[in-house]
């Protein structure tokens, strides 16, 4: 059975919010890197799929004017975070910075990109007040460097 890097994590021991290098891959020079943007608590909490994926949105466009290398951003199964795929070798440290910037942004932003039904494939289901509640619970409770420990 092949192996699965987020289904070996001991979701009962982490803490949300955090920011983890959750596995990279290499390929000759070519340096990938995956990120566990983990917002909830795994197993206690959820995002709404009207929250998500206008968290999505936002995150997808806004983490690119602030981070080089993005390749996808991508929601989680469980609806507690995000995936971000990206080249190149980045630090949690950086990419924990930029992901602040970019909550700060959302909480007071009065516009979600790609929201028609041209660019997006379920555009009725958005939220921008569901994704600005739960920016404002991430950043109130601060993002950790560590998954297992609250290092701020």
């Amino acid at each position: 059975m092949a192996r699965v890097e987020s289904f070996e994590l001991d979701h009962n021991t982490v803490k949300a919010p955090y920011v983890r290098l959750a596995g990279t891959e290499k390929n000759g020079e070519a340096l990938i890197e995956k990120y566990d943007l983990r917002f909830l608590q795994p197993n206690e909490d959820e995002l709404p799929t009207a929250a998500v994926h206008t968290l999505e949105h936002l995150l997808a466009v806004n983490l690119r004017d602030h981070l080089e290398g993005i390749i996808d951003i991508s929601p989680m199964g469980c609806r507690t975070g995000f995936y971000m795929i990206m080249w190149n070798e980045h630090s949690p440290k950086e990419i924990r910075d930029a992901l602040v910037k970019v909550l700060n942004f959302i909480v007071e932003t009065d516009f979600v990109p790609a929201v028609s039904a041209k660019e997006c494939g379920n555009y009725k289901d958005h939220s921008l007040f569901s994704a600005q509640e739960y920016a404002k619970i991430v950043l109130e409770k601060g993002i950790s460097l560590d998954p297992f420990e609250r290092i701020l």
